[in-house]
């Protein structure tokens, strides 16, 4: 049973900030309290200054969200260097153009072999959802597709926020993919749709308590990762109020 499971922020919320003035970001992350960082998207910066700002702030960096074009045969050996630069073992991509079953399916046996190729650099690949992996096609979800033709190694990077706007039931998804939750992304979201993804975690609609007792004992799940990305609030003020939420609810 995992305990004490250690908290980051995913970067693309406070993108803007970090593209402004990156140390200072990184510095105010480590400050709230955060033990780590998910960066996201195509790198700004050349690798070594990546390792820097870990370095300088004392973060871990726990993942990035790679888009599907940097884990292909002419672009898969840099990704791999600009992330054993920053110690990142979690590579996930976060968004797949896929209409059909079919194209699922071919996802699923192309993470399959990336998942091999990066075992051999003590890597992992999985996969981020938005909301329409969970909506209905022909009968099935997508999410279910894809899932269920990867093998185990293939981390399940469940968007609570997202998955639940897409209809999910969220702890019967985790159940039904156990030991794949490497790593979580928890994001608030309300069913009001006047509320949407506005709320703070704690003040929406997912099952929050369950879904830590299940990344503590069935997840095996090694970091949370904390995204919120809605205006209203400004984006450093709000994943600071994610954190002191997230703390307060893994202590009760």
């Amino acid at each position: 049973m995992a305990t004490n499971i250690p908290v980051a922020l995913e970067m693309y919320s406070v993108r803007h900030q970090f593209t402004e003035n990156p140390l200072a970001t990184m510095k105010a992350v480590k400050e709230m309290g955060y033990d780590g960082v998910e960066f996201a998207g195509k790198p700004q910066f050349c690798p070594e200054f990546y390792a820097a700002l870990l370095k300088e702030t004392g973060l871990t960096c726990c993942g990035w969200h790679t888009p599907w074009e940097l884990v292909q045969e002419n672009t898969l050996a840099e990704t791999i260097r600009l992330n054993k630069l920053v110690n990142n073992p979690n590579i996930i991509v976060p968004w797949l153009n896929a209409k059909t079953h079919q194209d699922w399916e071919n996802y699923a046996r192309q993470f399959n072999d990336l998942a091999g190729k990066l075992a051999l650099v003590g890597m992992r690949t999985g996969y981020h959802n938005h909301s329409h992996e969970f909506a209905d096609l022909d009968g099935k979800t997508p999410w279910d597709t894809f899932m269920g033709n990867t093998d185990k190694k293939v981390v399940m990077q469940l968007d609570t926020g997202n998955a639940l706007k897409g209809g999910c039931d969220i702890l019967a998804t985790l159940n039904k993919y156990p030991g794949r939750c490497q790593t979580i992304h928890l994001k608030p979201y309300s069913k009001d749709p006047e509320k949407g993804f506005k709320p703070i975690i704690g003040d929406d609609d997912c099952p929050w308590k369950e879904i830590f007792e299940f990344c503590k004992t069935k997840g095996n799940t090694e970091w949370y990762v904390i995204e919120y990305e809605c205006p209203e609030i400004p984006a450093l003020e709000a994943v600071k109020l994610c954190l002191d939420a997230t703390r307060k609810l893994l202590a009760e």
